[in-house]
């Protein structure tokens, strides 16, 4: 994992406890997109759109540099 995807996974991590979490930069390094999963206890009861948004509030700020995402998010 580069120093990068270290920040995005730190960010993740701190925010959501998450049970398994991936961050791949899957643009050949550039750092403008990225893969991400994140299983969390967090995302119980919560429909998957909002999961999604509450991931992408958490990381408005980096996003809004990448050119896209691909994010997966599940509950336990």
């Amino acid at each position: 994992m580069d120093e990068y995807e270290s920040k995005i996974y730190k960010i993740l991590k701190s925010e959501f406890n998450p049970l398994a979490l991936e961050v791949r930069d899957v643009s050949g390094g550039c750092g403008s997109m990225f893969a991400i999963l994140v299983e969390s206890d967090k995302f119980k009861g919560v429909p998957m759109i909002k999961q999604h948004r509450l991931v992408n509030e958490v990381l408005k700020d980096e996003i809004a540099k990448w050119h896209g995402i691909q994010l997966r998010t599940k509950a336990p």
